[in-house]
């Protein structure tokens, strides 16, 4: 067999963002007081490697071979740089605040499905062409796709502000919601007279604390002032779906998570705080 090719490539990203990236690493050697010339990989290179699967979503079994090391070293790595930023992301209270800081009248609040490889883990819901079998609880039936449900808040343009622990993709947007004690109170507390959180349809029975659109009932038409409240709650609303995408786009790892299901949740907070510091901006 012919010796394989190498090739150069370039990483999408500023130096600081790798500097970034090793500092917090570092920080964290310092706080395991992990020896010097312990580690296969300097913070530096760790960085690079971990930047690498984000970005281009690049296979753990390349970026071991890359980088010389075995492929559970690369996992270990890999997993210790996402607790590490993911413990970086912002709060909720400390999102609505900065948020109110920043004078935005509105923020709004979506969910997203991040997709994930076949997870065969038996859901409470049984099947309908087999009574006797579950529907997998990572199966999302609004998608037709397995993943995790992970909400996001997002500033009047569609800058993400925050986002949510993962939540299992057979639940519905309001139960993901919900599950997040912390998160409805806090979202009634921000919103007074002059401040809303805006939401779609999903979450009409969270309308103590969300403002959503106006539901046609059955054997009811809207009336011409409801339809034009939902236009323009509709078009007010709709630059928020840029948070989602964002975060997608930019980061080709959360098209489709091959890691355990239940990290998604780290791994898009610890996404979240990439994209702020590479655009030096919170809210």
């Amino acid at each position: 067999m012919s010796d394989p090719v190498t090739y150069t490539a370039v990483l999408p990203v500023p130096e600081e963002t790798v500097q970034f990236v090793s500092a917090l690493l570092a920080t964290e050697r310092r706080r395991r007081a992990t020896r010097s010339n312990r580690r296969a990989l300097g913070c530096y290179r760790q960085a690079v490697l971990v930047l690498r699967w984000f970005l281009d979503g690049t296979r753990l079994a390349q970026l071991a071979a890359d980088n010389r090391i075995g492929r559970s070293t690369a996992y270990r790595y890999l997993h210790e740089a996402i607790d590490v930023l993911a413990a970086a992301a912002p709060g909720l209270r400390g999102a609505l605040l900065a948020a109110r800081a920043a004078g935005h009248p509105h923020v709004t609040v979506d969910g997203t499905l991040i997709r994930t490889d076949r997870c065969q883990v038996a859901g409470p819901t049984p099947r309908t062409d087999r009574p006797a079998r579950r529907v997998d609880l990572w199966w999302s039936g609004k998608h037709a796709a397995h993943g995790g449900n992970v909400q996001v808040i997002a500033a009047p343009d569609g800058w993400p502000i925050w986002t949510s622990s993962v939540r299992p993709g057979r639940e519905h947007d309001t139960t993901a919601l919900r599950a997040h004690t912390e998160a409805l109170p806090l979202l009634a507390e921000w919103t007074d007279d002059t401040h809303a959180v805006l939401a779609d349809l999903g979450y009409d029975g969270e309308r103590a604390a969300l403002t959503t659109p106006i539901k046609t009932t059955a054997g009811r038409r809207l009336t011409d002032d409801e339809r034009t409240i939902n236009l323009l709650h509709a078009a007010t609303r709709g630059p928020a779906e840029r948070g989602n995408s964002l975060l997608k786009t930019t980061f080709k790892a959360l098209r489709r998570v091959s890691l355990c299901p239940w990290r998604i949740g780290a791994i898009t907070s610890a996404t979240l705080v990439l994209l702020h510091h590479a655009h030096d901006r919170t809210t």
